[in-house]
C-alpha cells in the first residue's frame, strides 16, 4: 500500500476486464492497483507477496476457482478482504463465497461507481451483497428450512410444535413424557434441519409456516 490508496489485486481470467478495471480505479486518487491474476494459483502468490488490501475476484477462475481461493485465504493469516465480481448466476455460489469468508458479493454488471464504493466500504471492514445475491440468499435460505420442516420426525414437530409456545426443555419433557435430555438431542436435531441458529429463531419460522 502506498501512503493512503487503497491496494486492489484484480482476479479474473479475461485479461479485457482485468484491464477495464485498471483503467476504471486508476482515476481514483484513493486507490492503486496493486497487480492482477489469471488463475486461482496466480492469486494466492500475489497475495503473499503483495499483500493487497483488497482483492476483487471472480469466482470463474482456472486452476483454482473463486471460492476455493476463499477457503485457503481463510486458512491464512493474511489482512487482504475479498470482494466477488463474477457473472455466475447461481444462487448457491452466492452463499458458498460467503461462507467462505467473502466481504462482498457483486455481479459484472454493477455500475463503475458503484464498484468504487462498494471496494472502499470492504476495505473499511464492512459486508455487502448486490440486491439480486442478497434475493439469491434469502430464496436459499427459505427453500432450506422448508426442506428442513419437511424432514422433521414427528416427535420433533411435537418439540417445535411446545418450543414455539415459549416452554423449556424440562416443561417439554413433562408435556410429552419424556427425559429432558430426549428433549434436548430433539431440539438440536431440530435446529440443524431448520438451518437456525436458537430456539427463538426455530419458534419464529415455527409460527411463520403455521
Amino acid at each position: 500500500m502506498t501512503g493512503s490508496r487503497i491496494s486492489v489485486l484484480i482476479a479474473d481470467d479475461h485479461p479485457v476486464v482485468r484491464q477495464g478495471i485498471s483503467v476504471l480505479l486508476s482515476v481514483h486518487d484513493d486507490m492503486e492497483v496493486a497487480g492482477e491474476a489469471a488463475d486461482g494459483g496466480e492469486v494466492l502468490r500475489l497475495i503473499d507477496e503483495l499483500k493487497p488490501d483488497v482483492l476483487l475476484l471472480d469466482l470463474k477462475l482456472p486452476v483454482l476457482d473463486g471460492v476455493a481461493v476463499l477457503r485457503r485465504l481463510a486458512e491464512g493469516s493474511a489482512a487482504t478482504r475479498a470482494l466477488v465480481l463474477t457473472s455466475a448466476a447461481d444462487p448457491d455460489q452466492v452463499a458458498l463465497a460467503m461462507a467462505a469468508g467473502a466481504a462482498g458479493f457483486l455481479y459484472k454488471d454493477v455500475d463503475p461507481d458503484a464498484l468504487v464504493r462498494a471496494i472502499r466500504s470492504v476495505h473499511d471492514g464492512n459486508t455487502l451483497l448486490a440486491p439480486a445475491a442478497a434475493e439469491a440468499m434469502a430464496a436459499r435460505s427459505a427453500r432450506r428450512q422448508v426442506q428442513g420442516m419437511a424432514a422433521l420426525t414427528g416427535r420433533e414437530r411435537q418439540v417445535l410444535e411446545v418450543l414455539a409456545q415459549g416452554h423449556s426443555n424440562r416443561e417439554i419433557a413433562r408435556l410429552l413424557g419424556v427425559s429432558e435430555k430426549t428433549v434436548k438431542t430433539h431440539v438440536s436435531s431440530v435446529l440443524a434441519k431448520l438451518g437456525v441458529a436458537d430456539r427463538t429463531q426455530a419458534a419464529v419460522l415455527a409460527v411463520r409456516q403455521g
